[in-house]
Formats: C-alpha cells, structure tokens, sequence
C-alpha cells in the first residue's frame, strides 16, 4: 500500500462514506474512488462491501484500519511540525510524570517556565513509571518525571530533589511540641491509609514498620497519594506520602512530620538516553527542580 492508498483507506474508515471521505482529504469525489479502486487492485481483495450504495468495511479492514492508526498519528504530527516551520513556531515538549509530581511540583514549575516560554507547545500526560519508561523509548515522551529510578539501560534517571518520606495527619492530631520531632512507625496510631502491594512506597513503608515489630492496618487502600492525601485533608486518618504530596497539602487543614528513620524519596528527570533535550526541555526540567526544592523548604 501506497502513502496515498492509506491516507484514502482511512479517511472512509472514519466517515463511512466516500463523500464524506472526499470532504475530509479535500479531493473530489471520483478521485477517492480511483484511489481506493487502485488499493484494492494490489491488494488483490475488496476492502468494503458495497451494499445499496453504503460501504461496509470486510473483516480484513478492520485489521488493517487497526494497523494504520498510529502511522495516521504520526503523519498528524508531521504536519504539524511542517505547519510550525511555516509559521516559525516553536517546539512542541512532550511531558508525562507520575500523578503525584502532577498534582505537587509541575502546577508552579509551569506557571515558572511559561513565562520565559509563552508560545512554546507543551503537552502533559501522567502514567506510571513502567509505562513512562516505554514512551520514552518509543519516542512518544521528551522527558518524564517519576520518584523511581527504573534503572533501565536506555533511561538517564537525573535527580532534581530529595526528601524523606513524611506522615501527614489532620490538624490538630499533633502538639506544637511533637510537630518538631519525627515520627516512627510506633506512633502511626489509628487509622493508617495503604497502598497496592506493588507500590514502591508502600513497600518502603512496610519495610520501616517491620523493622521495628508494627503491623499497621490498612482499612483503606489507594492507587495514589494525592488520594491518601485528601482522605486525610477530609480528617479521620493518617497516611504516609512523599514529602512533595505531604507539601502541597491543604495549609492549615493538615500536619506532617518526617518519618523516623528517614526515608529517602527522590524526584528524578527520565530522559531516552540516546535523545538529548532541547533549549526549552531544559529549561522546564531547571523550573521543576526548583519548584521541588522550593516545595521542600515548605514549612510544615
């Protein structure tokens, strides 16, 4: 199949009609015919069936429709990037951080960047870190955040801050006294929120607990921290985050502590290690490294 067959093929995947497909491409109506015509001759099998004037896709279409998607996204953002030479725009940033750098440290560290890059494209998405790591390697992502180093031979993991893992609780849970000393996992009385077995600050946590004989219990279990963190703004429980969550709680509604011993929790810039950042990649990685550290000095 031709760049043209394809094109055709799956613009009438999408509108159902020639007409429409037409109309969509901007060619006439007999041209989509004769290009589609032409697909199916080297193919040597019909891709719709054509039943009182109305297409209906084979089987085979299906499969290849399926098959031809991501190389249509991809031509999408060719032209996309052939428009922004056209008009001289600048570069467009793929970002994709974990949901708690999302919902902690890119909120400042964008409104910081965006004033030195106001037309600049950025384009945001969360995952988890395994599939971060994947997007990266595909070229899907420019750069990533994430608490984890996936040590993983074609990642850079740069760390841009550190903290220590730190109990929240509602206010009040804590005397001015006791907010100046760390908590050990003794004192995480009542209520305690968890997280899935395989969450790696889960598992950190318990390790911490076992290590001193505490088997907390876990009533309440979590896909997030930001989740953990709003069932403790609400009041009632206590829960263990990382120091960026434990930062962008609701002041005033909530109290932290560091976790004794200290944990440490970092926030690392994910990169494919065989694609250098642009001018402007770097400049958002510099602003959320700030906005991490400025996180940090936070007062409890």
């Amino acid at each position: 199949m031709r760049l043209r067959h394809i094109e055709v093929f799956h613009a009438i995947m999408q509108v159902g009609t020639i007409s429409g497909a037409a109309q969509v491409l901007h060619i006439s109506q007999p041209a989509v015919t004769k290009v589609l015509q032409h697909c199916e001759l080297q193919l040597g099998m019909p891709l719709f069936e054509r039943v009182r004037g109305k297409l209906y896709p084979t089987p085979e279409a299906h499969r290849l429709f399926a098959e031809t998607e991501k190389l249509h996204r991809d031509l999408q953002g060719i032209r996309r990037l052939a428009a922004s030479f056209k008009t001289r725009a600048l570069e467009t940033i793929r970002l994709v951080c974990t949901p708690t750098i999302a919902g902690s440290v890119l909120p400042p560290a964008m409104s910081r960047w965006r004033r030195a890059f106001p037309a600049t494209r950025c384009e945001l998405a969360t995952h988890h870190t395994s599939e971060i790591v994947n997007m990266l390697r595909l070229g899907e992502a420019d750069l990533a955040l994430s608490l984890q180093d996936p040590r993983h031979p074609g990642i850079v993991a740069e760390p841009l801050a550190q903290g220590v893992m730190t109990v929240i609780a509602p206010a009040g849970t804590w005397s001015a006294e006791e907010l100046v000393t760390p908590l050990s996992p003794a004192g995480l009385r009542g209520e305690l929120v968890g997280y899935a077995d395989t969450d790696p600050l889960g598992e950190l946590l318990l390790a911490a607990c076992e290590a001193q004989d505490v088997q907390p219990v876990f009533r309440t279990v979590v896909q997030t921290y930001q989740i953990a963190r709003s069932l403790v703004e609400a009041g009632g429980c206590m829960a263990v985050v990382d120091p960026f969550t434990a930062a962008s709680a609701q002041p005033g509604g909530v109290q932290r502590r560091p976790l004794a011993p200290a944990i440490p929790i970092h926030l690392y810039l994910l990169t494919a290690g065989h694609a250098p950042l642009s001018h402007g990649a770097r400049q958002l990685a510099d602003a959320i490294g700030t906005a991490a550290l400025a996180c940090l000095d936070t007062p409890p």
